[in-house]
């Protein structure tokens, strides 16, 4: 039980909402316009977490931006048909908000899309503070993210928990100080994110109450 803590920082792609179907079919939709035939599906699994620019510029810094272009036409035309929220995470999130708890979405996607998926699950009613890639000039994992969503929030690194699926979220939740704590539901395996030692890992999100001694 951690009664410090008063601010809960979430991830949002394969930690509130469940994007996976979405991210990997708008991947393979454009890598197959660029690269046919050369990627499938265990081929994008690595590609989930960072930013688009930095994968396909990782590719072919020519065509990055063509291929980014690419990708959010197909993402945003199928977002609302592939995105579902995880199971027990809009009862917590309500419940966090009940009891006063201070929350926000850090997230390495533009905030029109990451608006998208908060209002198509409803969790737009709880969490009002969003940081999205197109606020600040380093992503995760630097800390930028963290440190500029807990000065919205007025809160500070020692009393908030960084929560996601991706290694980037736990490294830029240490890199910032916070606690940190992954999520079991990960895609690319609870094994893989616990290498990278959160402070905690959650089943299922309603295991955070216990953490923070809600009841």
């Amino acid at each position: 039980m951690n009664n410090q803590i008063d601010t809960l920082l979430f991830d949002l792609d394969g930690t509130l909402i469940d994007t996976n179907e979405l991210i990997v079919s708008s991947y393979l939709h454009t890598l197959e316009q660029y690269y046919p035939g050369q990627y499938k599906r265990n081929d994008v699994l690595p590609f989930m977490g960072p930013p688009l620019k930095e994968v396909f510029e990782g590719m072919d810094v020519t065509k990055a931006e063509d291929m980014i272009r690419t990708y959010r036409k197909y993402n945003i035309a199928n977002h609302d048909r592939l995105v579902t929220e995880f199971e027990g995470v809009n009862d917590t999130i309500r419940t966090l908000s009940e009891n006063g708890y201070k929350l926000a979405v850090v997230t390495t996607k533009l905030a029109d899309v990451a608006k998208m998926g908060l209002a198509l699950t409803g969790l737009d009613k709880y969490i009002k503070v969003l940081v999205a890639l197109d606020d600040v000039t380093k992503a995760k994992p630097d800390p930028e993210p963290i440190y500029k969503a807990l000065d919205i929030l007025d809160s500070k690194p020692e009393t908030a928990i960084m929560v996601g699926d991706n290694h980037h979220d736990v490294l830029a939740g240490k890199n910032a100080g916070t606690t940190t704590a992954g999520v079991a539901w990960t895609l690319k395996g609870k094994d893989h994110l616990a290498t990278y030692n959160p402070d905690y890992m959650l089943d299922r999100m309603p295991d955070l109450l216990p953490i923070l001694g809600v009841k």
